[in-house]
């Protein structure tokens, strides 16, 4: 999924809060290191006191302390290129009534994509009730320890009996994938801070 090219909302700006600006890009750099980039979210009653001592709109500051925990969002986007080849997978797991399938990954000269799918009996769901939806989160397990970066393409689109998601992979997998792990971790939100505890691997031999 491509992301559109970031247009400034307006070409003016006040020069004379330049350096304003940096402190505050220091500040946010400080926080991360400080935090080992894990902040949490500030209490209500912190928001509440900082939204009257600084005359700032509480919605405002929750808006702002939840772009810092969005931050790997705006990291730069792989795009595949170069197709090769498809190779199936054809793994499963499955827990009470879903089941969880990775029916084949795409490899690119710089990239691999990984298809998932979730999928349920929906014959006993009532009509114009839809289930709550949730994420995904993938990880890769080898043996020779990549530091794989995987990105979920597409928050998940399908019916209420089949929702499919794709996740971009860089570098790409190695064509021998029987040493690969994938571990999938369901989450509420779709930026990983609210794990449901549903966590299972598929192993590729």
């Amino acid at each position: 999924m491509k992301r559109m090219p970031f247009e400034p909302p307006t070409e003016h700006y006040d020069e004379r809060i330049e350096a304003i600006d940096e402190q505050l890009c220091d500040l946010i750099k400080q926080r991360k290191d400080i935090s080992n980039n894990n902040p949490g979210f500030p209490t209500n009653q912190l928001i509440s006191a900082w939204s009257e001592k600084y005359n700032l709109y509480e919605d405002f500051l929750n808006s702002v302390f939840g772009q810092f925990l969005n931050e790997e969002v705006y990291k730069p986007v792989v795009e595949p290129k170069g197709f090769l080849k498809n190779i199936p997978i054809l793994k499963s797991f499955e827990k009470d009534d879903l089941f969880y399938s990775v029916t084949f990954l795409r490899q690119f000269e710089n990239a691999s994509v990984v298809h998932f799918n979730v999928d349920k009996d929906d014959s006993d769901d009532m009509p114009g009730v839809f289930p709550e939806h949730t994420w995904f989160d993938l990880s890769i397990d080898d043996v020779e320890g990549t530091d794989y970066d995987c990105r979920n393409d597409e928050w998940g689109g399908g019916s209420r009996g089949h929702i499919s998601y794709t996740f971009i992979v860089s570098p790409p997998l190695p064509d021998d994938i029987s040493k690969i792990k994938l571990v999938f971790k369901e989450c509420k939100t779709p930026f990983k801070t609210k794990p449901t505890g549903l966590e299972f691997v598929i192993k590729m031999d």
